[in-house]
């Protein structure tokens, strides 16, 4: 009899133990959903839920992964480029034949965390890298990617130090010393006699190496370089300064190799001391009528080299398509990163690589195919690239007129 009481006592034991677990877990379930939803919420403004824009890729996909600036001062850059190759690989999915996982990590624009989200898509299984989507991510990601033997193409990555000594490093961008060039060349051709100031950041290879270039080319071109003044990272929200100076220079052009951040606080300090040049920038300015808390009108008349505009008719079901997905018009850096995926899904069909392929496999027979085809892109008709990486086309002018880009 105690044996039997013993035994009923232990299963009614075990019962309740059972209905506190039951439970917890309906309580642990319940928090997590309200987890998620609070997550949800708080996620990014600028950053479209992928998830309802994504075509599903079929079995035996190739893994193709993105590290760029989703969030922080230069997430504008990331999310476009981001949003870009995930109409391409929309597309591409819906077309049948090759297929696209596509992942993408945020990197903040940080080169630590930039090998950091790369070591995350390593994990996951990644064949093919887009990106990084900047220069100081991606020459530290480069480093590794090189001994890993993964192919990598960057969207916006201009600095030489991406690709240098590098086979598997491929930019859709064209490189700094391209850009410094050619505007030089376009100041020489429409802005002859006129004298020029120059403003850039001596601690970042993008603005130093285009403004070695640009300087270069001004003086054989016979363009007046009046005065330039630098800045750093630490010193790059007031210009008060440099702007006095090139105005003082008598430049009637600001010459500003720079990304967005620092040329529009450049563009309200020169209003604010009624200074008016024609201030001529290039592709990382691209962004600056998008950026949070700027007054777009301080930016009407701007010029800067791009290989992009969405006012282009060949760019307008591109447009069209990135309007509907994310609410807005798309940027050069949008069409970047659309242009990388399809070069990569050219470069895959005339490699003839498989997805069952090792991430070194399929890097040595994109390396032998890239120097080889010829892409039509949104950013460049005719792209080809050449054996340092570096991508071969033509930069166009555009001006800011009525809060949009035209050309002029």
């Amino acid at each position: 009899m105690k044996k039997t009481l013993k035994f009923i006592a232990l299963i009614l034991c075990f019962a309740l133990i059972a209905s506190f677990a039951a439970c917890a877990g309906g309580s642990n379930d319940e928090s997590a959903k309200s987890s998620d939803t609070d997550a949800s919420a708080t996620d990014d403004a600028s950053a479209t839920d992928d998830a309802s824009q994504n075509a599903p890729a079929a079995e035996g996909a190739f893994k193709i992964g993105l590290i760029g600036p989703l969030t922080g001062g230069a997430a504008i850059y990331g999310n476009a480029a981001k949003n870009g190759a995930q109409i391409a690989v929309n597309e591409i999915n819906a077309k049948g034949g090759i297929q696209f996982d596509y992942k993408a990590e945020d990197d903040e624009h940080d080169p630590e965390k930039s090998v950091n989200a790369y070591n995350t898509l390593v994990d996951w299984g990644m064949q093919v890298l887009v990106g990084p989507i900047t220069t100081k991510p991606a020459v530290a990601v480069s480093a590794e990617a090189f001994a890993d033997r993964i192919f990598c193409l960057t969207p916006s990555a201009s600095s030489t130090d991406v690709i240098n000594d590098k086979d598997n490093m491929f930019q859709v961008c064209f490189t700094d010393p391209n850009q410094g060039t050619a505007s030089a060349d376009y100041i020489a051709a429409n802005f002859a006699g006129k004298s020029v100031a120059v403003i850039y950041k001596n601690d970042d290879a993008y603005s130093q190496g285009i403004r070695d270039t640009f300087v270069k080319e001004a003086e054989a071109k016979g363009i007046t370089v009046a005065y330039e003044g630098t800045f750093t990272e630490a010193t790059s929200t007031d210009f008060s300064v440099q702007v006095t100076a090139a105005q003082s220079s008598g430049a009637e052009i600001v010459f500003l190799p720079m990304y967005y951040e620092p040329a529009s606080v450049i563009l309200k300090q020169a209003n604010d001391i009624g200074y008016k040049p024609i201030f001529f920038g290039v592709d990382g300015m691209d962004g600056i009528l998008t950026m949070e808390g700027f007054d777009a009108s301080l930016a009407e008349g701007v010029m800067l080299l791009t290989p992009f505009s969405a006012d282009d008719p060949n760019a307008a079901d591109f447009v069209k398509a990135y309007q509907d997905a994310y609410g807005e018009i798309p940027n050069q850096f949008a069409a970047d990163g659309y242009d990388a995926v399809y070069t990569i899904y050219q470069a895959l069909q005339e490699s003839g690589c498989t997805a069952d392929m090792t991430p070194a496999e399929i890097c040595e027979k994109l390396i032998a195919v890239m120097t080889s085809i010829s892409v039509d892109g949104l950013t460049g008709k005719g792209m080809t690239w050449d054996a340092s990486g570096a991508v071969s086309k033509d930069p166009m002018a555009v001006v800011i007129k009525d809060g949009a880009y035209v050309t002029p």
